[in-house]
């Protein structure tokens, strides 16, 4: 498998992340909910080195290869969790993030929310 967004398709890290918990039996423990749970914990994680850093301090951040792989390790943590709720609940990535984004342009059309970060709408 190739290590590149642009050359791994989805349903490839879906499968490498369900080969990875069959081979530790660990389906047994991957229920929705804990899943979900994990997901939360490795999302407060990813966020926890740019907490009290400002716009250009985050960008600052990532500039430091220890940092960087860091902040890259607990992205990969929350995409191998939303992954494996994908594979848990049949959930269809592609399907789901296409209708999203659907949604998201009908709720944000361009030409009201460009430069505009106000998302009551």
């Amino acid at each position: 498998m190739s290590n590149t967004d642009e050359d791994t398709p989805i349903a490839a890290l879906k499968t490498r992340v369900a080969e990875f918990a069959r081979d530790r039996e660990w389906e047994q423990f991957h229920t929705l909910k804990n899943l979900s749970v994990a997901l939360a914990v490795e999302a407060a994680e990813l966020m926890e080195p740019f907490q009290w850093l400002e716009g250009e301090q985050c960008d600052e951040l990532l500039r430091d290869p220890a940092k960087r792989e860091a902040v890259e390790d607990e992205l990969a943590d929350v995409v191998i969790y939303a992954l494996q709720i994908a594979n848990r609940g049949g959930v269809d990535l592609a399907v789901a993030i296409d209708r999203k984004m659907k949604k998201n342009a009908r709720r944000y059309p361009v030409d009201l929310a460009k430069g505009n970060s106000d998302k009551r709408s």
